[in-house]
């Protein structure tokens, strides 16, 4: 592009000129913008400064000059039109009807040229000029763009009516009726103009009615019908006459009564005897957007507001949808037939404009009988009360509206380049790619490309497409399933037909009534099931099934299989999420059912795969599965810990692995190996849905002169393990349990170790130490490393006794500071008492080394040495499976670590039922919350007694 300034550079103040080329560098058309400012700017220099120095003048101009060829002209004409928009700052906010009235009024007085079509036609012109800026520089949503245009066409056709209507009456004198009153007239607006949603350069579709027979009073009399069928016929050649600046609309009158043949306008009593005996289905479907634009409110408001019954139904009647169904492709065949140019046609291609608008009016007019909160005669407001009414789910309510404001958005940059009603995108790339950079940016990602363009656009074509087959469907299922074998005259009354209540009711959205006809067994599933919060999850996951046929027919043939999924997302609001995010992991609950508990040699698997990215998503699914096990199967708790931790320790193997890949590529790969240890739940073997991972890094002494390369491999399995990426991350990692704790190295030697616990470490670190274990590197070394390193501690603490009171200290000064964070763990009675508790006696008991040791199987070694009464023994191992029970469901519900029951009843009521899955019956004989308060009782009540004075 040549310098766009070059032209005109004398008129071009230096602190303009950075702002204007940025301006011009990021418009739509560049170089058309650039030759219409060197023709502003030479016609026009002082007007160009005035309107450079307002705010937003600059843009306003680039915006206008890259955009429409016909405001662009109407600009290089009638630049005074950009400054006094400028001026009254009507760039921020829209304008009411009554405020353009008075300025069409003042604008009609003012003019000196005698045509009143061409004055007409300038007023919308300039008006237009100030819709397109304040949606082009984003200062207006699309309904408050649709709003002033339609509100613009509103006061043209009142302000032709009065002219026309006053001219006749001095000519024929006012209309009469019968009794002496001034007979009424309306002009009714119907499809986009009716709705408010009227385009740039749309047709205005009106129909004319007046209030009843008479004669008007003047010398020379006529009837009424006469006088308002003039008023009508010169109203329509008014607007729709062409002048040197269009026409102001063009009127299409095919909508009224008998159409082409039909009168141009009726009086009341002929209206409403057409409808209640000639009109189609559509004609009544058309007035749901129909209203008084012009003219008497009174006639056009008592028409409409008779029709009412017969537009909205009261019965359950089919035939309205079918209707429907068939006007549609009535419209795709006339489409088809008529044209000649190739394109796209954003109006009426299938999953177009048209679809959603009629895909509305259907449930409006199905559903508008007893729920009158839906008659709305705008399409995005309908939508928003459809939703509102149960009528639409979220997911459709979202894809529609979606949809409807990019297809509207598109048509109007189609629209206003030229002041043409046209709606076909053009096949041109060069052409397409102007349209791509005159879109609002953020509906095509950022990126203004023709690709871009046609990608959403499809998109968008494809989710009504889909939506509107299912929506018929669904209503359809309906009409047959609640219709008795034999309906009584005029359909099924809503109100004989039974309601869904309560939070538990059975869904009945258009996307679960759909499976009746395509899944009828799994359909029959859903409807008995209990979904309550999780029921929008698994509306956007049946999106997905409903498209695979595969899944469809195995979820129906097999009610065992939908058992499952339906299980999940009933008691897994977090599991329900992932299935929605991820709806290829239906295939682990396919398998579940075909092969029962998952074998998988985690161990086995991993160590093969070759980068991060698919050792994560390896273990996010195997997480899934096992987590799916535990709901479905309900496996015993302990069990299920068991296989998750061993998924954890395959993870950390293959990361280990991994990492010394990696930064072995940086420098030579010594031949020993460091060793990783596991701390907490998972050195326990009791790791869980969003547990942390504490992990120790010891190098042998012998190996320190290779400290940085280990130091770095520690990095890098850090890294891996934790980094959160698109797919989700595997698992946090803690390293603080190591000597000195944050102070300390993240890689530390054996003798660092032995030399901290034997001089400076707590009795709480000692014990803690106890429950760990190798899990990667040199497994059989860190095994005995950790052996030795329980001696030191036991000779510290067991012999002499010490434990027990640094114990008892530690463990109530974090019931002091932490039992308001975690009750469960933490508070009287929580959990960390049975785990101190059991700490102490492992100690006391001559410090034994086991490799593993989870909590039942450290009860049962500490009964067999006689440390343990066995029935304290077996109130433990059921305290222990209750806590981790309750903990473990909490997981599932949130996807994170809970401390306290919840508050919700729905949560707690679920968490009660899934606790019940995998604790002894008598621990869920009563409500949840006071199983919890007797067990922590009695957990301190032991607890006291192990640590009171005395004991040794």
């Amino acid at each position: 592009m040549h310098d766009p300034l070059l032209a005109v550079e004398h008129d071009i103040p230096p602190d303009l000129r950075q702002g204007l080329e940025i301006l011009l560098s990021q418009s739509a058309d560049p170089q058309v913008a650039v030759r219409r400012l060197e023709t502003f700017c030479a016609r026009y220099p002082s007007e160009f400064q005035q309107i450079a120095y307002s705010p937003f003048g600059l843009q306003a101009l680039v915006a206008v000059f890259s955009a429409s060829d016909f405001l662009s002209e109407e600009l290089l004409q009638h630049p005074v039109w950009l400054l006094g928009l400028l001026h009254a700052g009507w760039l921020h906010r829209g304008r009411t009807r009554e405020e353009i009235d008075a300025e069409l009024a003042d604008w009609l007085l003012s003019g000196s040229s005698p045509s009143p079509a061409l004055r007409m036609a300038e007023f919308r012109r300039k008006q237009i000029l100030r819709i397109l800026l304040r949606d082009v520089l984003g200062f207006g949503a699309l309904p408050e763009i649709t709003e002033e245009l339609s509100n613009l066409a509103d006061s043209l056709l009142d302000a032709a009516y009065g002219r026309i209507r006053a001219e006749l009456a001095q000519k024929y004198g006012l209309p009469r009726l019968a009794d002496g009153n001034e007979c009424g007239y309306s002009i009714l607006a119907l499809g986009k103009l009716g709705g408010r949603e009227l385009n740039y350069s749309s047709d205005i579709d009106l129909m004319f009615v007046y209030e009843g027979p008479g004669n008007t009073d003047g010398l020379q009399p006529i009837s009424n019908q006469e006088f308002f069928k003039k008023i009508s016929n010169q109203l329509t050649d008014l607007m729709g006459t062409y002048t040197a600046e269009g026409m102001i609309y063009r009127v299409d009158l095919r909508l009224r009564p008998d159409g082409r043949l039909g009168e141009v306008c009726l009086s009341m009593d002929a209206a409403k005897n057409y409808y209640d005996t000639r009109a189609r289905d559509w004609e009544l479907q058309m007035l749901i957007k129909a209203r008084t634009a012009a003219g008497d409110k009174e006639p056009g408001r008592q028409l409409l507001e008779w029709v009412q019954p017969k537009i909205y139904s009261t019965t359950l009647d089919f035939s309205h949808i079918e209707s429907m169904s068939e006007t549609r492709e009535r419209l795709n065949e006339k489409l088809s037939s008529r044209r000649r140019a190739t394109g796209i046609d954003v109006k009426l291609a299938r999953g177009g404009i048209r679809d959603i608008e009629f895909l509305v009016q259907c449930l409006q007019r199905l559903h508008g009988g007893r729920e009158t909160w839906i008659r709305n005669s705008s399409t995005l407001l309908a939508l928003v009360r459809l939703r509102d009414k149960d009528l639409l789910s979220d997911s459709e309510y979202s894809r529609l509206a979606s949809a409807y404001q990019y297809l509207r958005h598109l048509e109007h940059r189609l629209q206003f380049a030229a002041d043409r009603q046209t709606h076909l995108l053009p096949e041109k790339l060069e052409e397409q790619a102007l349209v791509a950079r005159r879109m609002p940016p953020g509906l095509l990602g950022g990126q203004s490309t023709p690709e871009a363009l046609l990608m959403t656009l499809n998109a968008h074509l494809e989710h009504v497409q889909e939506i509107y087959e299912r929506v018929i469907h669904a209503q359809q299922t309906m009409y047959y399933t609640h219709t008795p074998a034999q309906p009584p005259p005029g359909g099924v009354s809503v109100e004989t037909l039974p309601e869904p209540s309560g939070p538990d009711a059975a869904p009945s959205s258009n996307l679960i009534r759909f499976l009746d006809q395509k899944a009828p067994g799994f359909a029959g599933s859903v409807a008995r099931a209990r979904l309550g919060r999780s029921l929008s999850a698994f509306e956007h996951f049946l999106e997905r099934v409903i498209k695979r046929d595969e899944w469809l027919g195995a979820l129906n043939d097999d009610a065992v299989l939908s058992g499952y999924l339906l299980d999940l997302f009933a008691h897994s609001p977090y599991f329900a999420e992932q299935l929605m995010r991820q709806p290829e992991y239906f295939e682990e609950i396919r398998t579940m059912r075909l092969r029962g508990r998952s074998t998988t040699a985690f161990a086995e698997i991993l160590p093969l795969l070759e980068d991060a990215v698919e050792m994560r998503r390896f273990f996010l699914r195997q997480m899934f599965r096992l987590q799916v096990e535990s709901i479905c199967l309900q496996v015993p708790i302990f069990e299920t810990l068991e296989r998750t931790s061993a998924l954890a320790d395959a993870a950390i193997a293959a990361a280990y692995r991994l990492a010394v890949l990696q930064t072995a590529g940086e420098t030579a790969a010594p031949g020993s190996k460091m060793m990783v240890i596991a701390l907490g739940r998972l050195g326990m073997q009791e790791f869980d849905l969003a547990s942390d991972a504490d992990l120790l890094f010891v190098l042998p002494d012998e190996d320190l002169p290779e400290l940085h390369f280990w130091t770095r491999v520690a990095e890098k399995i850090v890294s891996i393990l934790s980094s959160y990426t698109g797919d989700g991350t595997m698992f946090a990692v803690d390293t603080r349990l190591c000597p000195n704790g944050k102070g300390g190295a993240l890689v530390q030697t054996e003798s660092t170790y032995h030399e901290y616990f034997a001089k400076t470490a707590e009795a709480w670190e000692g014990v803690a130490y106890m429950k760990t274990r190798a899990v990667a590197g040199d497994v059989e070394r860190a095994t005995a490393f950790l052996a030795d390193l329980q001696k030191v501690d036991w000779r510290r603490y067991g012999q002499s006794g010490r434990s027990k009171q640094q114990l008892r200290h530690m463990r109530m000064r974090i019931e002091k500071e932490l039992s308001e964070d975690n009750p469960l763990k933490t508070a009287v009675g929580g959990y960390y008492d049975i785990d101190f508790s059991l700490m102490y006696l492992r100690l006391r008991g001559a410090g034994l080394f086991f490799k593993v040791l989870n909590t039942p199987a450290r009860i049962e070694v500490l009964e067999q040495m006689g440390h343990l009464d066995p029935n304290d023994a077996h109130f433990l191992k059921n305290a222990a499976t209750f806590y981790r029970a309750v903990d473990h469901g909490l997981r599932l519900i949130s996807g994170h670590t809970e401390g306290s029951l919840p508050n919700s009843e729905w949560q707690l009521q679920m968490l009660t039922k899934l606790v019940r899955r995998w604790v002894p019956e008598h621990l869920c004989d009563q409500p949840l919350g006071l199983e919890l308060l007797q067990i922590q009782g009695r957990t301190r009540e032991y607890f006291e007694r192990l640590f009171g004075e005395g004991r040794g």
